[in-house]
């Protein structure tokens, strides 16, 4: 599949908007990314999911990206962008950076002049730079996996 062929469509919701086959396909993708892939046992599901946007990604219906953005004051002082994932047949064609695009856009239209943070892995630290977000602070692990605090100023 190329990328000139790709043509995503994007859906935000809050959880309880969400029905139950959609939230089970969504956590079901997060653990395969972020718990078997990582080879990270970690408490994946968390009660931040009960305060954020979700924002599914999809390519011809199927789950191709997720992203959840963490109402502010949670998480962080600013709203908070997080889980960013591509599905793994679908890496490689710039969905990250279209689902990235799209949450940006959204959170400053949701919250104006609050700023974005992420805590995101310092694997990515430059696909996030180029996206106007900034390093605050040092590198920390977790889940022992190398991370970075990133900002975006509002």
């Amino acid at each position: 599949m190329a990328d000139t062929q790709l043509s995503p469509t994007f859906y935000w919701s809050r959880l309880e908007d969400l029905s139950g086959r959609e939230v089970h396909e969504i956590i079901k993708a997060r653990e395969a990314v972020f718990i078997v892939e990582q080879n990270c046992p970690y408490q994946e599901a968390d009660d931040y999911d009960l305060n954020a946007w979700h924002l599914v990604c999809r390519v011809d219906g199927n789950l191709a990206a997720y992203i959840r953005v963490v109402d502010p004051g949670l998480k962080y002082p600013e709203p908070s962008i997080g889980r960013v994932m591509t599905v793994k047949e679908f890496r490689g064609k710039r969905l990250g950076a279209l689902l990235m695009q799209e949450a940006i856009q959204f959170t400053e239209n949701k919250y104006p002049l609050q700023g974005i943070q992420i805590g995101a892995q310092a694997y990515l630290r430059d696909f996030y730079t180029a996206l106007g977000f900034h390093q605050v602070g040092e590198d920390y692990l977790e889940d022992n996996i190398p991370h970075i605090n990133m900002v975006k100023p509002g």
